[in-house]
């Protein structure tokens, strides 16, 4: 096996031919493992050295390592924590075990004393391999769970999917959106010159939301914000949805519709206005009904255990954190 260490941004542009290929021979891969994800969120949050370990057997691609210092003891994955819901390395179905052990003796050259992995997905074949590895390595390894990201199998109908909620739940459901079907006009970001204007919208019904949202909403995230809905419209997987009211956009959700699933990232509301038509519980009503009727399976509420996923149907699924750290 070769492995080639990269030490700058240069790594995303070396490897786009190959890197979202390799993301779809894993056991588990998601949008956020894509170069467009990644090569963005470092260009724009990024910060101390990167470590992107290239793997390849007979000049076959099998399996990229992006790691980075965030700090001068402190080893993680490019994407880290707080916008990247599923963090994970890329390693070819089959090649897991060879792939961790020829990147545990690569970062046994560095100078971390912790090494943090946050938000792996369940699913993912990281929690099989790296805790045992690690072990064999001397290193003390804890495994917790960081959230939830409550899912939604989606049927084949939306009359299905309306059957399958709980009686209480459907009518009420069902009320909202029949009240607001006259008044509500759904509308999608399609078109590229007006897209910093729909995220500028986005961004501002984010911030009217909550106290939490505004706090969050720093100018620093309104840019990561603009750059990152770029590249995912660029690469024609945003899902950026406005309910009008009265010719006003009363109600956003920042969506993602990557292969089979639609990612729901955030969304925003003026809580002061059409309150009385519940415009945030009508377009993701309307969302979910969109989405059944694309074709997609799966539609993920991505991280938080709010009570509203759950009453739409959403079953729990959880993300977990590997702490490695030497003796």
């Amino acid at each position: 096996m070769e492995l080639k260490r990269y030490n700058n941004a240069d790594a995303f542009g070396e490897l786009a031919s190959e890197w979202n290929s390799l993301a779809k021979t894993c056991v588990h891969h998601t949008l956020f493992q894509t170069r467009e994800w990644l090569s963005t969120w470092w260009a724009c949050l990024g910060q101390g050295t990167l470590h992107i370990l290239e793997l390849r057997d007979n000049g076959t691609l099998i399996g990229i390592a992006p790691l980075f210092m965030p700090k001068a003891d402190e080893l993680a994955v490019v994407g880290y924590k707080e916008v990247t819901d599923y963090v994970d390395v890329m390693f070819a179905a089959g090649r897991e075990e060879a792939c961790w052990s020829a990147v545990a003796s690569e970062i046994n050259t560095l100078p971390w004393s912790t090494f943090n992995f946050y938000n792996i997905p369940e699913k993912s074949a990281t929690l099989d391999h790296l805790p045992n590895l690690a072990r064999q390595f001397g290193w003390l390894v804890t495994i917790g769970v960081e959230d939830v990201c409550p899912v939604i199998s989606l049927p084949e109908s939306f009359d299905l999917y309306l059957a399958g909620l709980d009686g209480k739940e459907r009518r009420e459901l069902v009320r909202k959106l029949r009240r607001a079907e006259e008044d509500a006009k759904i509308t999608f970001s399609e078109s590229a010159n007006d897209l910093e204007k729909d995220v500028r919208d986005f961004i501002y019904l984010m911030k009217q939301s909550t106290f939490a949202k505004s706090d969050f909403m720093s100018d620093r995230m309104e840019h990561y914000f603009q750059t990152q809905a770029r590249a995912m419209f660029d690469a024609g997987w945003l899902q950026l949805a406005f309910l009008e009211l009265e010719g006003e956009r009363a109600a956003t959700y920042m969506n993602f519709a990557y292969e089979s699933t639609v990612l729901v990232y955030n969304s925003g509301l003026d809580p002061a206005k059409f309150a009385q038509l519940s415009p945030g519980q009508v377009l993701i009503g309307k969302l979910i009904e969109h989405a059944i009727s694309k074709k997609y399976t799966s539609f993920d509420f991505l991280q938080g255990n709010e009570a509203y996923k759950f009453k739409l149907g959403a079953k729990e699924t959880v993300v977990k954190t590997i702490k490695v750290s030497r003796r």
